[in-house]
């Protein structure tokens, strides 16, 4: 598996512990009970599809769904998707609707009578909200989703509130916590529409064939060796063909920093942008030499060491004018399942981390021959 920085520790906040597939990944061993019902396999097809998209798990990673059978609800099937080759060999159960269009990845929680305070437990168990902290079940509500209830939580752990849908069935007596998937819809075609790469830092050509969108961290030390695989070694091979987008990724949670560094490159971008990319690789180089304490001071010297006026850089980092463009780089990558860096998107296909540099070379060439 490829180094990340993950955005937070497993089962910290419940609207990210289903975020990657490391995170869903619940090691067992299948028991024969678990093995062949009834399926379809062009849906296990499409399936496997989806989550590789989904979750950015490479081809190289052999992946098996298993046939569909009953759920204890007759409204849903469920199945066991397993990564052959893991050690120990890991497996995650999902969920479908009955006509086969809705994928649910996640767990399944049994329900009392009193819903709102079984879902609150269970928000409060799962997120670990302290017990000072607020959990909020809002009203149940018909979803897109046929036979599916909706709520909206709202919880606040005494530092900063979040708010996730949670699921449920009709029948009111199992809770749905994963993400939800439309099986019709074409995954690559959504993070396109999502992601904006308008008035963006990047490197190549605007019209290259392939786009790449690289959502990083600048306090992240894979994210260094990425970025510097990517100035130095994919763009130059590839030439006029590939374009690099850069977006900001501060994981604010795990790294002090990160977010006064994202302002500053994107400051540099807003006053110098040939800049951005120069600084930006002095900020990975220098990391080492970076905290909370000094990192104004010694950033503005950076700037300064790839062209950025000082006193200019200083203004705009103080007054914070580039902080929206980072929260706008934060929504998009959230909107599209990033919750760990490097997350690049190669012509919309997520890639977690940095692969060995064949398989990603690979990658981009698959993205080159769909577009002859």
């Amino acid at each position: 598996m490829s180094a990340v920085c993950l955005s937070l520790r497993p089962a910290r906040f419940l609207w990210l512990i289903l975020a990657i597939w490391e995170t869903l990944l619940v090691c067992s061993v299948l028991s024969p009970s678990e093995l062949p019902g009834k399926g379809d396999a062009d849906t296990r097809e499409r399936i496997l599809y989806y989550i590789r998209e989904k979750y950015g798990i490479p081809d190289s990673e052999e992946m098996i769904v298993w046939p569909l059978r009953e759920f204890s609800n007759p409204d849903f099937y469920q199945t066991t998707v397993t990564l052959e080759k893991a050690h120990p060999q890991r497996s995650q159960k999902v969920f479908l609707t009955r006509d086969c269009r809705y994928l649910i990845v996640g767990e399944t929680y049994a329900l009392g009578p009193d819903l709102n305070s079984e879902i609150s437990r269970r928000v409060r168990k799962l997120a670990e909200i302290p017990a000072g902290g607020q959990v909020t079940v809002g009203p149940f509500r018909a979803s897109k989703v046929p036979h599916l209830l909706v709520t909206r939580i709202t919880a606040h752990d005494g530092n900063q509130q979040r708010v996730q849908d949670l699921y449920l069935t009709e029948d009111r007596k199992i809770l749905f916590v994963g993400e939800i998937y439309d099986l019709t819809s074409d995954p690559r075609a959504e993070v396109l529409r999502t992601i904006s790469v308008e008035d963006c830092p990047s490197l190549g050509p605007a019209d290259a064939p392939v786009t790449i969108v690289e959502f990083s961290d600048l306090q992240c030390a894979s994210c260094a060796q990425f970025d510097e695989f990517l100035v130095r070694d994919l763009v130059p091979k590839y030439g006029g063909k590939v374009r690099v987008v850069f977006k900001e990724y501060p994981l604010v949670r795990i790294h002090d920093w990160t977010l006064t560094g994202s302002i500053f490159t994107q400051c540099a971008y807003h006053l110098a942008p040939v800049a951005y990319v120069r600084l930006r690789a002095l900020i990975f180089q220098n990391q080492h030499r970076l905290d909370a304490l000094n990192v104004r001071d010694r950033l503005l010297s950076l700037g300064e060491q790839a062209g950025v006026n000082r006193l200019q850089l200083a203004a705009c980092v103080d007054s914070k004018v580039t902080l929206p463009r980072v929260r706008r780089d934060l929504q998009e990558g959230a909107a599209v399942g990033v919750h760990s860096t490097p997350t690049t998107f190669i012509n919309g296909r997520m890639v977690l981390g940095m692969p060995c540099r064949a398989e990603y070379y690979r990658a981009v060439d698959d993205a080159l021959r769909a577009v002859k």
